[in-house]
């Protein structure tokens, strides 16, 4: 397999057309090697330009088409999604580097995703409905949305921004990370088979293209998941043409262990909330603040976890955690640690990267830190969870909150009232109980302060693709 898809020949998907790049191709890298695998497209400027205008015109006619249409149409393209998911995960493990049972399982919530999304329903609002007047509230689609999207899910991620987008009754021009195209370029290509010409197209290139995007005059909407300052930017760039903005952007979540927790019925779910996708996860569990009366506990317990597991490429059996993505951010994650080395901070775990070919660093719990060390003020987004000490529930929520970001954040407890209690003190868009980083695609999700802001996912998620628009209707005298 592995050289069937660096064969593969990748292109770019404009007005329903298979198309070359104009500014040559992009070298994509397998993690798990360090070496590239394969080549992408590379779209220039005039190819946005025409991206944009293909979504404009398809906009025309896409608007107008009924729900049942737009349904009909998300439906055949989940059909499409399951009916190649071999290949998709595949595709998944050699640009992403997760493990196959996971890309397994972003492929199988892609196609539940799309499914879901496919039967929310826009709801007509009543607001007075009188003898003699009658106000409705409707929902107008906004025209063509651009879509900038992360690296850590490719395919996931491009659905969270496609698939609303379409339900709306608007058209789609995706950009994905240059680091992870090749899902997504597959994936329209799929949805070309099924979809009227121009509804979505993609482009593939840097952060140049993107800055392309966010200022294009032709698209009405961008929809970004990604780091904060690329979302500042992208805002900046929207400003001369009040485009529509859902900004989801970085998180630093904290999770706090009440006194008297279960740590040995807690400690695998903050693990594998922590670790999810090797913690390259926005949403994912990133500082940990544990009760000094059971400290210690916790840290053995997370560290034993941390042992069992199997580092190694995504595609051998039994591997349970991959690589990180790309160099930039392995060589983030070794200095980060070795800033909390230097700082006196205990490496219980992990805590050097492996020997050998590929990004791999291993999962590293790390004790005795504390507030204003790097690793716990900046967000790691990799395999490393500093577990911090504190005396007073009270002193756990001021330092879970002594953050720019507000994504999400956890509390874990036996006491479901007193773990509500303290959620209801953390900014964040999010809390979870007992559990953190499950996103739901009935629930909205989105952050606050600098975590960004707009929601995705559910109705309201949906609602961010659409305009209002009130009709006023007087009704003639009897």
């Amino acid at each position: 397999m592995y050289e069937t898809l660096a064969k593969r020949t990748s292109t770019l998907v404009i007005d329903g057309r298979a198309v070359a790049g104009e500014r040559g191709t992009l070298l994509v890298i397998d993690p798990a090697l360090g070496e590239p695998f394969a080549e992408c497209p590379s779209a220039s400027s005039a190819q946005l330009d025409a991206a944009v205008a293909a979504a404009n015109r398809a906009f025309a006619q896409w608007q107008h088409s009924s729900c049942e249409e737009r349904r009909a149409l998300l439906l055949k393209i989940a059909d499409r999604i399951e009916h190649n998911a071999p290949e998709l995960a595949e595709i998944i493990v050699r640009e992403q580097g997760k493990p196959l049972a996971l890309a397994q399982m972003e492929v199988g919530g892609a196609v539940a995703w799309t499914r879901a999304t496919a039967a929310l329903e826009l709801p007509v609002e009543v607001i007075e409905d009188s003898p003699t007047k009658r106000i409705e509230l409707h929902r107008r689609p906004l025209g063509v949305v651009g879509s900038i999207t992360p690296w850590n899910w490719p395919l996931m991620i491009a659905v969270w921004h496609i698939m609303p987008a379409l339900r709306a009754g608007n058209t789609v021009v995706i950009k994905p990370s240059e680091l992870t195209p090749l899902n997504t370029l597959r994936l329209v290509e799929l949805i070309a088979e099924v979809a009227p010409p121009g509804v979505v197209n993609v482009v593939a290139g840097g952060g140049a293209l993107g800055r392309d995007m966010s200022g294009h005059a032709g698209i009405r909407k961008i929809v970004f998941t990604g780091s904060t300052p690329t979302g500042q930017d992208i805002m900046r760039n929207a400003a001369g043409t009040l485009k529509r903005l859902t900004l989801e952007l970085g998180g630093n979540d904290a999770g706090i262990v009440l006194p008297g927790a279960d740590i040995d019925a807690v400690a695998e779910g903050v693990f594998q909330s922590a670790f999810l996708n090797m913690g390259q996860t926005c949403a994912a569990l990133k500082r940990l603040y544990v009760h000094e009366s059971q400290y210690e506990q916790m840290c053995t317990r997370l560290a034993a976890i941390a042992a069992r597991q199997k580092v190694g490429n995504g595609l051998e059996e039994g591997v349970s955690f991959g690589p990180i993505q790309n160099r930039d951010q392995f060589e983030l994650v070794c200095e980060l640690v070795d800033d909390a080395r230097a700082a006196g901070a205990r490496i219980l775990c992990g805590g050097e990267p492996l020997p050998g070919k590929g990004y791999f660093y291993p999962p590293t719990i790390v004790a005795d830190i504390t507030d204003g060390t790097r690793l716990v003020d900046e967000e790691q987004f990799g395999p490393v969870l500093p577990v911090i000490r504190y005396a007073t529930v009270d002193e756990a929520v001021l330092r879970a909150n002594a953050s720019d970001n507000g994504l999400g954040g956890s509390v874990w407890s036996s006491d479901i009232e007193q773990a509500r209690a303290v959620a209801a003190r953390l900014e964040c868009g999010t809390v979870w109980i007992n559990g953190h980083a499950e996103v739901l695609p009935h629930c909205p999700f989105g952050g606050c302060k600098m975590s960004g802001f707009g929601v995705e996912f559910g109705l309201e998620g949906l609602l961010e693709y659409t305009r209002p628009q009130l009709f006023n209707i007087n009704r003639p005298a009897p």
